[in-house]
């Protein structure tokens, strides 16, 4: 019998969703992280739990081939880089494979996915820095991320999936809150001050938020001075949040100093940013996804398009330059605001910004624009779609739908709806008994059915993936 802490020496067999190795032994099956398959290792028992496992590696007897050196000192530590033993190619192989499982496993669509996009730089490639600040076991101040499945934060000076600024600010930061006595926040007591430090590079200036429970943090004039220092153009805000939530930012936000927004340029569409606006934080993958996209919803230029979960209005805009006219749809009032003044600046007379739930929104849309040249796009959050909206997509009758995931499980949830692969049954999705007499890679009337998948490798070394899917109502 297996208990924990034992320690099994044993072949690895697969690869999960989660960069974990799946090792299958004695009739219980073990997550492993930083595992790959085929490799020989020795591992000790965490947990077991039925037919289910956990350890932790202790040698790799006979590494992979695909095997490479983690740049990161903190590997495993840290909850964010799963993949950094894989080298890239594979890591590329691996997420396509993800999507495909997920689309089989979840959707029951069985479709061939091609290889993940790359993106240029496999490291130092996030445009955003969001990392908490606590305190350790002795009530010192700690900056770092979180270790997975967990709130205690793994102290980093640097990381290796950020550019060199951000190291930069995690100094300032330390150094500012050590000379000024700034207590990092502490979960358990509620007490102490900084709980987040989040920053935004955009065109080359910086917008930096320090997340605190307190509204007012001392000699903020020495840490903005520090700033100036170190970056050519930077805005500093104060967001209050004392509540009892794993979410990042309150309602309250107070400009310390700078201008609070900062623009850019991108395909030739000038757009500007707050400490809110949604954004793609790999900027090379983001640039080819939108082009991509754009592909999916503009032919001739004759679409009308609606773009639902619009952001900060970028992609909005260049679809506008493509076609008859575009609807914009995003909740964040920040962003929504943004979108607007892109509209004005770049004089996109056809664009059109609405600020409200999509599911609230979208039907009005949907009733004042109908045809054969109505275009949906869709780059929902990681839950998905709301069903709301999948029901009102399917009573629609739109030609051509587009969805933007970033959530392999979601995104299968959704086209099993879509392709009626799944229905709804007292408050639960089960599987559609009318396709039980369908012929493989068939749909069903009324529902969509894929033409294209394609995934993006917009966050190189984790377990994460982007996803392009295209659809086409079958009548």
């Amino acid at each position: 019998m297996i208990e924990k802490n034992d320690s099994i020496c044993t072949v690895t067999d697969a690869i999960g969703s989660n960069g974990e190795g799946i090792i299958r032994h004695e009739g219980i099956t073990f997550f492993v992280p930083a595992c790959l398959p085929g490799e020989k290792v020795r591992f000790k028992v965490l947990k077991v739990k039925g037919n289910i496992g956990y350890g932790k590696v202790e040698e790799v007897l006979t590494p992979a081939e695909e095997r490479v050196r983690e740049k990161c000192p903190v590997f495993l530590r840290c909850g964010g880089c799963c993949l950094q033993h894989l080298d890239y190619p594979m890591q590329l192989l691996h997420k396509s494979g993800v999507v495909k499982d997920a689309l089989r496993k979840i959707a029951g669509l069985n479709i061939e996915v091609p290889l993940t996009v790359k993106s240029d730089q496999p490291y130092g490639y996030r445009n955003k820095l969001q990392i908490p600040v606590g305190v350790d076991k002795d009530g010192g101040t700690v900056i770092g991320f979180y270790a997975e499945h967990s709130h205690r934060i793994v102290p980093v000076n640097a990381c290796a999936i950020h550019p060199q600024w951000a190291e930069k600010l995690i100094a300032i930061v330390k150094r500012y809150m050590t000379e000024c006595a700034v207590k990092g926040y502490d979960e358990a007591n509620k007490t102490g001050s900084v709980r987040h430090i989040v920053a935004r590079e955009i065109g080359g200036n910086y917008i930096v938020t320090l997340v605190t429970a307190k509204k007012n943090l001392p000699n903020l004039s020495y840490l903005i001075e520090m700033l100036k220092e170190a970056f050519s153009e930077v805005t500093l805000y104060l967001n209050f949040n004392n509540s009892d939530t794993n979410v990042i930012f309150g309602k309250e936000f107070q400009l310390v100093h700078g201008s609070g927004f900062f623009e850019a340029q991108e395909h030739g569409i000038r757009y500007e940013a707050g400490p809110v606006t949604f954004l793609q934080v790999n900027e090379n993958v983001r640039s080819k996804l939108y082009k991509d996209a754009l592909k999916t919803v503009c032919e001739d230029g004759d679409e009308v398009v609606i773009d639902a979960y619009s952001g900060g209005g970028l992609l909005t805009a260049m679809i506008a330059k493509k076609v008859k006219r575009v609807y914009g749809i995003e909740l964040e009032e920040e962003a929504s605001r943004c979108a607007e003044s892109l509209r004005v600046k770049n004089k996109l007379a056809n664009m059109t910004n609405i600020c409200g739930y999509v599911e609230e929104k979208l039907p009005a849309v949907l009733k004042k624009e109908k045809g054969e040249k109505l275009r949906l796009i869709l780059d929902p959050p990681r839950a998905g779609i709301a069903r709301s909206v999948l029901k009102a997509l399917l009573e629609s009758k739109i030609p051509q739908l587009t969805i933007i995931s970033c959530n392999p499980a979601t995104l299968a949830r959704d086209l099993g709806i879509l392709t009626g692969r799944l229905i709804e049954k007292d408050g639960e999705l089960v599987k559609n008994p009318a396709y039980a007499d369908v012929a493989e890679g068939e749909t069903l009337k009324g529902y969509y059915e894929v033409t294209k998948i394609q995934p993006y490798d917009m966050f190189p070394q984790t377990k994460h993936v982007e996803t392009i899917v295209c659809l086409a109502r079958k009548a």
